[in-house]
Protein backbone atom coordinates (compact mmCIF):
# COMPACT_ATOMS: atom_id res chain seq x y z
CA UNK A 1 0.00 0.00 0.00
CA UNK A 2 1.80 3.57 -0.97
CA UNK A 3 1.74 6.25 1.24
CA UNK A 4 2.95 9.57 -0.23
CA UNK A 5 3.23 12.87 1.90
CA UNK A 6 5.12 15.85 2.20
CA UNK A 7 7.95 16.62 5.10
CA UNK A 8 5.71 17.93 7.44
CA UNK A 9 3.22 15.60 7.57
CA UNK A 10 6.29 12.61 7.77
CA UNK A 11 7.33 14.77 11.07
CA UNK A 12 3.93 14.38 12.28
CA UNK A 13 3.19 10.64 11.12
CA UNK A 14 6.74 9.81 12.69
CA UNK A 15 5.97 11.40 15.90
CA UNK A 16 3.23 9.66 16.72
CA UNK A 17 5.40 6.35 16.36
CA UNK A 18 7.58 7.62 18.45
CA UNK A 19 5.57 8.95 21.12
CA UNK A 20 3.26 5.64 20.72
CA UNK A 21 6.45 3.77 21.55
CA UNK A 22 8.74 6.10 24.07
CA UNK A 23 6.15 7.88 25.89
CA UNK A 24 2.16 5.65 25.87
CA UNK A 25 1.42 7.28 29.09
CA UNK A 26 0.89 10.11 26.47
CA UNK A 27 -0.37 8.57 23.92
CA UNK A 28 -2.46 9.72 22.17
CA UNK A 29 -1.43 13.02 21.91
CA UNK A 30 -2.79 16.45 22.11
CA UNK A 31 -2.29 19.64 19.29
CA UNK A 32 -0.05 21.36 21.47
CA UNK A 33 2.58 18.36 22.89
CA UNK A 34 2.58 16.72 19.03
CA UNK A 35 3.76 20.51 17.94
CA UNK A 36 5.87 20.49 20.98
CA UNK A 37 7.34 16.78 20.30
CA UNK A 38 7.72 18.16 16.18
CA UNK A 39 10.11 20.81 17.11
CA UNK A 40 12.28 18.61 19.20
CA UNK A 41 15.76 19.69 19.09
CA UNK A 42 17.25 15.79 19.39
CA UNK A 43 16.70 13.12 17.60
CA UNK A 44 15.58 15.39 14.64
CA UNK A 45 16.79 16.33 11.16
CA UNK A 46 16.03 18.63 9.77
CA UNK A 47 14.70 20.73 12.78
CA UNK A 48 11.48 22.17 12.37
CA UNK A 49 9.96 25.00 13.63
CA UNK A 50 6.36 23.96 13.21
CA UNK A 51 3.16 26.38 13.92
CA UNK A 52 0.26 24.85 15.59
CA UNK A 53 -1.77 25.71 12.49
CA UNK A 54 1.11 23.92 10.38
CA UNK A 55 0.55 20.68 12.95
CA UNK A 56 -3.55 20.77 12.15
CA UNK A 57 -2.95 21.22 8.26
CA UNK A 58 -0.86 18.61 8.59
CA UNK A 59 -3.10 16.09 10.73
CA UNK A 60 -6.25 16.91 8.46
CA UNK A 61 -4.22 15.91 5.50
CA UNK A 62 -3.14 12.49 7.58
CA UNK A 63 -6.51 11.74 8.34
CA UNK A 64 -7.78 12.49 5.06
CA UNK A 65 -5.23 9.60 3.67
CA UNK A 66 -6.84 7.59 6.68
CA UNK A 67 -2.70 7.20 8.58
CA UNK A 68 -4.19 9.19 11.45
CA UNK A 69 -7.25 9.18 13.49
CA UNK A 70 -8.74 11.42 15.94
CA UNK A 71 -9.79 10.71 19.39
CA UNK A 72 -12.26 13.36 20.66
CA UNK A 73 -12.63 14.21 24.68
CA UNK A 74 -14.47 16.55 26.75
CA UNK A 75 -11.73 19.10 26.63
CA UNK A 76 -8.80 18.25 24.55
CA UNK A 77 -8.52 15.86 20.94
CA UNK A 78 -5.86 13.62 21.16
CA UNK A 79 -4.27 11.57 17.29
CA UNK A 80 -3.13 8.73 16.90
CA UNK A 81 -1.26 7.22 13.48
CA UNK A 82 -2.84 4.22 12.29
CA UNK A 83 -0.13 2.56 10.67
CA UNK A 84 -0.85 -0.83 13.12
CA UNK A 85 -4.71 -0.82 13.44
CA UNK A 86 -6.07 -3.87 12.77
CA UNK A 87 -9.00 -2.49 11.16
CA UNK A 88 -9.69 -1.17 7.69
CA UNK A 89 -5.61 -0.55 6.53
CA UNK A 90 -3.37 -4.03 5.72
CA UNK A 91 0.08 -2.22 6.10
CA UNK A 92 1.35 -5.32 7.85
CA UNK A 93 4.22 -3.71 9.35
CA UNK A 94 6.43 -5.59 11.99
CA UNK A 95 7.49 -3.63 15.48
CA UNK A 96 11.24 -3.96 14.21
CA UNK A 97 9.94 -2.49 10.52
CA UNK A 98 7.67 0.32 12.46
CA UNK A 99 10.82 1.14 14.48
CA UNK A 100 13.33 0.84 11.86
CA UNK A 101 11.20 3.33 9.43
CA UNK A 102 10.43 5.91 12.02
CA UNK A 103 14.10 6.67 12.30
CA UNK A 104 14.55 7.42 8.88
CA UNK A 105 11.42 9.78 9.16
CA UNK A 106 12.48 11.53 12.11
CA UNK A 107 16.33 11.88 11.33
CA UNK A 108 16.48 11.61 7.40
CA UNK A 109 19.09 8.94 5.91
CA UNK A 110 20.73 6.44 8.03
CA UNK A 111 23.56 3.45 8.10
CA UNK A 112 22.06 0.12 9.52
CA UNK A 113 24.61 0.92 12.59
CA UNK A 114 22.84 4.03 13.27
CA UNK A 115 19.38 3.03 12.88
CA UNK A 116 20.37 -0.18 15.56
CA UNK A 117 21.78 2.56 17.92
CA UNK A 118 19.40 4.99 17.58
CA UNK A 119 16.31 3.00 17.39
CA UNK A 120 16.78 1.28 21.42
CA UNK A 121 13.71 2.67 22.19
CA UNK A 122 11.39 1.95 19.29
CA UNK A 123 12.31 -1.24 18.91
CA UNK A 124 16.11 -2.91 20.14
CA UNK A 125 17.84 -4.85 17.39
CA UNK A 126 19.45 -8.24 17.89
CA UNK A 127 22.71 -6.92 15.54
CA UNK A 128 23.05 -4.79 12.16
CA UNK A 129 21.87 -8.27 10.29
CA UNK A 130 18.45 -7.98 11.85
CA UNK A 131 18.08 -4.27 10.69
CA UNK A 132 19.21 -4.94 7.01
CA UNK A 133 16.83 -7.71 7.07
CA UNK A 134 14.18 -5.12 8.22
CA UNK A 135 15.17 -2.85 5.81
CA UNK A 136 14.79 -6.03 2.88
CA UNK A 137 11.43 -6.23 4.35
CA UNK A 138 10.46 -2.70 3.73
CA UNK A 139 11.87 -2.17 0.48
CA UNK A 140 9.90 -4.81 -1.01
CA UNK A 141 8.13 -3.78 -3.97
CA UNK A 142 5.05 -5.73 -3.64
CA UNK A 143 4.04 -4.32 -0.64
CA UNK A 144 5.55 -0.79 -0.61
CA UNK A 145 8.36 -0.04 -1.28
CA UNK A 146 8.82 2.18 1.72
CA UNK A 147 12.79 2.34 1.73
CA UNK A 148 15.50 2.45 -0.68
CA UNK A 149 19.26 2.11 -0.26
CA UNK A 150 21.83 5.35 -1.22
CA UNK A 151 25.03 4.84 -2.96
CA UNK A 152 27.37 4.27 0.00
CA UNK A 153 29.35 7.42 0.28
CA UNK A 154 33.25 8.21 0.23
CA UNK A 155 34.89 6.96 3.23
CA UNK A 156 31.82 5.33 4.71
CA UNK A 157 32.24 1.85 5.57
CA UNK A 158 28.11 1.27 5.33
CA UNK A 159 25.51 2.40 2.77
CA UNK A 160 22.53 4.84 3.81
CA UNK A 161 18.78 4.21 3.67
CA UNK A 162 16.21 6.68 2.75
CA UNK A 163 12.64 6.25 3.22
CA UNK A 164 10.28 6.71 0.45
CA UNK A 165 6.90 8.78 2.10
CA UNK A 166 7.79 11.40 0.04
CA UNK A 167 8.28 10.18 -3.18
CA UNK A 168 11.42 9.18 -5.17
CA UNK A 169 14.73 10.19 -3.88
CA UNK A 170 17.09 12.42 -5.50
CA UNK A 171 20.57 10.81 -4.73
CA UNK A 172 21.92 7.47 -6.63
CA UNK A 173 20.59 4.41 -5.42
CA UNK A 174 22.51 0.98 -5.16
CA UNK A 175 20.42 -1.84 -5.16
CA UNK A 176 19.22 -3.61 -2.15
CA UNK A 177 20.70 -7.14 -1.70
CA UNK A 178 18.24 -10.17 -1.52
CA UNK A 179 18.04 -11.97 2.13
CA UNK A 180 20.32 -14.63 1.36
CA UNK A 181 22.76 -12.67 0.15
CA UNK A 182 23.69 -10.86 3.74
CA UNK A 183 26.55 -12.61 5.50
CA UNK A 184 27.27 -11.75 9.03
CA UNK A 185 29.65 -8.80 9.52
CA UNK A 186 33.30 -10.03 10.57
CA UNK A 187 34.08 -9.65 14.38
CA UNK A 188 30.18 -9.10 14.86
CA UNK A 189 30.07 -7.96 18.75
CA UNK A 190 32.79 -5.84 18.36
CA UNK A 191 32.68 -1.69 18.61
CA UNK A 192 31.57 -0.30 15.16
CA UNK A 193 34.13 1.86 13.45
CA UNK A 194 33.87 5.49 13.83
CA UNK A 195 32.80 5.77 10.09
CA UNK A 196 29.23 4.10 10.78
CA UNK A 197 28.13 7.22 12.11
CA UNK A 198 27.34 5.46 15.69
CA UNK A 199 27.68 8.69 18.19
CA UNK A 200 30.54 8.17 20.65
CA UNK A 201 29.19 7.63 24.14
CA UNK A 202 29.65 11.46 25.82
CA UNK A 203 26.96 12.33 23.14
CA UNK A 204 25.02 9.38 23.74
CA UNK A 205 25.00 10.65 27.24
CA UNK A 206 24.37 14.60 26.49
CA UNK A 207 21.46 13.41 24.00
CA UNK A 208 19.38 11.67 26.62
CA UNK A 209 19.65 13.94 29.04
CA UNK A 210 18.45 16.20 26.30
CA UNK A 211 15.91 14.20 25.43
CA UNK A 212 15.03 14.03 29.18
CA UNK A 213 14.40 18.08 29.25
CA UNK A 214 12.46 18.00 26.58
CA UNK A 215 10.17 15.55 27.74
CA UNK A 216 9.99 17.11 30.53
CA UNK A 217 8.81 20.00 28.59
CA UNK A 218 6.50 17.78 26.74
CA UNK A 219 4.87 17.24 29.98
CA UNK A 220 4.24 21.08 30.92
CA UNK A 221 2.88 21.98 27.34
CA UNK A 222 0.33 19.11 27.94
CA UNK A 223 -0.54 19.73 31.25
CA UNK A 224 -0.67 23.74 30.51
CA UNK A 225 -3.06 22.64 27.70
CA UNK A 226 -4.86 20.42 29.98
CA UNK A 227 -5.47 23.27 32.46
CA UNK A 228 -6.11 26.26 29.79
CA UNK A 229 -9.12 24.10 28.75
CA UNK A 230 -10.57 23.80 32.08
CA UNK A 231 -10.50 27.23 32.34
CA UNK A 232 -12.12 28.11 29.39
CA UNK A 233 -14.95 25.39 30.54
CA UNK A 234 -15.17 27.95 34.10
CA UNK A 235 -15.03 30.92 32.28
CA UNK A 236 -18.07 29.70 30.50
CA UNK A 237 -19.67 28.63 32.94
CA UNK A 238 -19.48 31.48 35.31
CA UNK A 239 -20.50 34.09 31.84
CA UNK A 240 -23.60 31.49 31.73
CA UNK A 241 -24.16 31.63 35.77
CA UNK A 242 -23.87 35.49 35.81
CA UNK A 243 -25.77 36.01 32.73
CA UNK A 244 -28.47 34.14 34.52
CA UNK A 245 -28.09 36.33 37.26
CA UNK A 246 -28.68 39.63 35.55
CA UNK A 247 -32.09 38.07 33.69
CA UNK A 248 -33.76 37.67 36.82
Amino acid sequence: MEILINAQQVRVLGVLIEKQRTTPEQYPLSLNGLTAACNQKTNREPVMNLRERDVRDALDALQEAKLVREHAGARVSRYAHRLNDALGLRFDFSDAQLGALCVLMLRGPQTPGEIKNRAGRLYEFADIEAVERTLIGLADGNRGPYVVKLAREPGHKEARYAHLLCGPVSEAVAPIEPAARIEPAAGAGAAPPASDGVAPAGHSALDKRLEELELAHLELSEAHAALRARLDELESIVVAYTGEIVKT
